[in-house]
């Protein structure tokens, strides 16, 4: 991990950047439009986004209108819980990649498992048919906990390639972390800042003043450091810049183990064995 653009490879090949720009809660229009160029123009090459985030317009005008070519750039979305199931699923990508104004898509990821309705795997079927066509490079699931992803892991032809969940000092998930090692499936972080409430822990000030960096520079190199792909959010371009720089210095194993003992199983975000929002 030397700098912005370094990558891990997928269990497919397919070579995925390590940090990028979450669009979570930005506006649709110019707000989005313009945290994604900046990004794009800070050096960033990979953009995370969702059907339910209402700004895919946004993310592909923005792309658009960068100057860097499509295939260096490495774009995900997702699939909504209303639209899971097979054909329903096939349609939504559709309209995401029209909304996106994309020929192909680098990673897509059904959103959450809503074991309520009982539909992930069927549509899995779907985005493995959107693999094997090469709409898709690269195919995964968000917020699968260990359970549903070995149910998923025993019903599939395909294996996923990424499992994105809430991932911060205050959980660090360490259970589906080692599943996902175990089998070769790239975990990686959303919400990893916690949406700012880890900014007056004690511990993370020390460290960040040990190493001269903010504390949200010292948990997105953590997250790094313990191989989980970030995606940290923001709309302020020297945010975006300052959220970045964190290629130049590396955390000490002791201090490594001193933010990760901060686990507390606390989630900002819903369980997902009772998110069945649709």
């Amino acid at each position: 991990m030397k700098n912005l653009q370094s990558t891990t490879t997928l269990h497919n090949g397919v070579e995925m950047p390590w940090f990028g720009l979450g669009v979570f809660k930005v506006k649709e229009g110019t707000e989005v439009v313009n945290s994604v160029k900046a990004a794009i123009e800070a050096g960033y090459k990979s953009i995370d986004t969702a059907a339910i985030y209402g700004n895919e317009e946004g993310v592909g005008k923005a792309i658009a209108e960068s100057n860097v070519p499509r295939e260096e750039l490495f774009i995900t979305t997702k699939v909504w819980n209303s639209a899971q199931g097979y054909d329903t699923t096939l349609a939504a990508f559709e309209e995401s990649m029209k909304k996106l104004g994309l020929e192909y898509l680098d990673l897509y990821l059904i959103h959450w498992p809503v074991p309520q309705q009982n539909k992930y795997k069927e549509t899995w079927k779907a985005l493995e048919k959107l693999y094997k066509d090469g709409r898709v490079r690269a195919i995964g699931v968000s917020n699968f906990k260990e359970h549903h992803l070995k149910d998923l892991l025993d019903n599939c032809e395909v294996k996923p390639m990424v499992n994105q969940v809430e991932y911060h000092p205050r959980l660090t998930q360490t259970g589906i972390h080692k599943l996902c090692k175990q089998n070769g499936i790239q975990l990686e972080a959303w919400s990893p800042l916690m949406q700012g409430g880890l900014f007056e822990e004690p511990t993370l000030k020390e460290i960040a003043q040990k190493y001269g960096k903010s504390i949200a520079q010292v948990i997105l190199r953590w997250d790094l450091q313990t191989e989980v792909v970030t995606i940290p959010k923001s709309i302020t371009p020297h945010r975006i810049q300052e959220n970045a720089d964190i290629f130049d210095f590396e955390l000490s194993a002791d201090d490594m183990e001193k933010i990760s003992s901060l686990n507390q199983n606390q989630r900002v975000g819903s369980d997902p064995d009772e998110m069945n929002k649709f």
